[in-house]
C-alpha cells in the first residue's frame, strides 16, 4: 500500500502528541492524509457502495465511489488519547438529501502502520440541520464532551444535540450501520 511508510510516520507521531496533550490533531496531517483517512472512515459511514455489501463495502473495487462522495463529508475534529484511540466528529449529508447535514462522533484505532480505521464506531449522531453552523456548534460540544468523558451517555436527554443513540436506534459495529434496538446484538 503506498500510505504504509507515510501512514507509520503519521501513526506514530499522532501517538507521540496525542498522549502529551489533548488537541486537535488534524493540523498534524497534511491534506492527502487527511483525504485518506476521511475516506476510510466514509467506508464505514456511508451507505455500502452500490453492488457492495455489509462485509464487501471495504474491497479496493469500491473505493472509486467512497473518493467520490468524499466531498461531502468534513472531518471536523480528530484527537487520539490513551496512545492509540482515535476520537471523531465529521459533518456528514443526510442520507437522501443534499440540504441537510448532520454531525457524527465516534471512535476507532488505527491499522497498525496505516491509515485504515480498525474497531469502528459511531457513537453519536444530530439531529438533521439545514443551517450547517448548528451542526457545528452542536457537535463541536459533543465531540468535546465524548473526548473528555469517553462517551455522550450523560446528554441523551439533549435531543435538539443528540439524535441517536436513543431508546430506538443503537450502532451496531458489525453492520457498520445504525439498527433497530430490537435486530442489536
Amino acid at each position: 500500500m503506498k500510505y504504509k511508510k507515510l501512514g507509520s510516520w503519521v501513526v506514530g507521531y499522532l501517538l507521540l502528541v496525542g498522549c502529551q496533550q489533548k488537541q486537535s490533531t488534524l493540523s498534524m496531517l497534511s491534506a492527502a492524509e487527511r483525504d485518506t483517512l476521511l475516506v476510510n472512515m466514509i467506508t464505514y459511514m456511508d451507505a455500502p457502495a452500490p453492488g457492495a455489501t455489509s462485509q464487501t463495502r471495504f474491497e479496493p473495487r469500491f473505493r472509486p465511489y467512497y473518493q467520490k462522495r468524499l466531498s461531502l463529508y468534513t472531518l471536523e475534529e480528530h484527537q487520539v488519547v490513551d496512545d492509540s484511540l482515535h476520537y471523531f466528529f465529521v459533518v456528514r449529508p443526510v442520507a437522501g438529501s443534499r440540504l441537510y447535514q448532520r454531525g457524527v462522533g465516534g471512535r476507532f484505532s488505527l491499522k497498525e502502520g496505516t491509515l485504515q480505521p480498525a474497531h469502528f464506531e459511531e457513537m453519536w449522531c444530530t439531529p438533521h440541520f439545514k443551517d450547517s453552523t448548528l451542526v457545528r456548534e452542536r457537535g463541536g460540544y459533543l465531540f468535546k464532551e465524548m473526548v473528555q468523558k469517553g462517551t455522550v451517555a450523560h446528554l441523551l436527554g439533549m435531543k435538539h444535540y443528540l439524535e441517536w443513540p436513543d431508546s430506538t436506534l443503537v450502532y451496531d459495529q458489525q453492520a457498520h450501520e445504525w439498527v433497530a434496538t430490537k435486530k442489536a446484538k
